[in-house]
C-alpha cells in the first residue's frame, strides 16, 4: 500500500514537472504570430502583405540552413518598434527569431531608455534576465561598449537581449541599437539529429 501511495506521487511529480516544461515553451513562443518549426513562408507572406524589404541568405557550407531578414524602408515594422526581424531556420523549420531595434532618429540615450523598458517587461512575463557579458572596446577612436541578459526558464529555450552602443570620440556622439533573440536550443537539436539520421 505504502508503496503504491509512493509510486502515485512521483507519477504524479513527473507529470506536473513534464506539464511544467511544455507550459514554459508554450509561454516563449516567438512574437509576429510565429511558432517553433514554421516555415520561412509565415514570415514571407507577412512581408509581401506591408512591403517589407525580404533578405534570404543560405549558407554554402550549412547546405540546410537558411536565415531570412525582413526590414523596412520607413524604420519600423508595422504594429511594432522593432526596425528587422531575422529567422532562422533548419530544413526550412524556425528554430530562432532575432529582433532588431535601431532608430537613426533616436540618440544613445533614447536607445538605452527603449531597452531598459524592454528589459523590465521581458523580466515580468518571463522572470528576471540574468547578466551574461558585458565589455568595453576602443579601436579607431571608437569606444564600443556591449551588455547582455538571459532568461532561461526551460533549459535549451531562452532569451537573450543586447544591447551595444557606439560612440565616436572625435565627433562627441553616440549611436545605439539592441536585439532580442528568441532560441529554442532543444528544437535545434532535434532539427540537426533529424539531419545526420539516414
Amino acid at each position: 500500500m505504502l508503496k503504491r501511495t509512493f509510486m502515485q506521487r512521483l507519477i504524479c511529480a513527473t507529470a506536473l514537472l513534464l506539464m511544467g516544461e511544455v507550459h514554459a515553451q508554450a509561454i516563449l513562443k516567438p512574437p509576429f504570430g510565429l511558432n517553433w518549426g514554421d516555415s520561412p513562408e509565415k514570415l514571407i507572406g507577412w512581408a509581401k502583405k506591408h512591403s517589407l524589404n525580404i533578405t534570404i541568405n543560405l549558407p554554402g557550407n550549412q547546405d540546410r540552413l537558411s536565415l531570412l531578414r525582413i526590414s523596412s524602408s520607413n524604420g519600423f515594422l508595422p504594429g511594432h518598434q522593432a526596425s528587422a526581424v531575422e529567422g532562422r531556420f533548419i530544413g526550412g523549420k524556425l528554430y530562432e527569431l532575432t529582433v532588431d531595434y535601431a532608430n537613426p532618429r533616436s540618440d544613445a540615450a533614447q536607445m538605452k531608455n527603449r531597452f531598459d523598458i524592454l528589459k523590465t517587461q521581458l523580466a515580468k512575463e518571463h522572470g528576471v534576465m540574468r547578466g551574461n557579458q558585458q565589455q568595453r572596446t576602443v579601436n579607431d577612436q571608437f569606444v564600443t561598449r556591449t551588455v547582455s541578459y538571459h532568461r532561461e526558464p526551460v533549459k535549451g529555450l531562452f532569451l537573450l537581449l543586447a544591447y551595444t552602443e557606439v560612440e565616436d570620440i572625435l565627433r562627441h556622439s553616440k549611436k545605439s541599437r539592441f536585439s532580442l533573440v528568441y532560441r529554442n536550443d532543444n528544437f535545434r537539436k532535434e532539427l540537426e539529429q533529424l539531419q545526420v539520421t539516414p
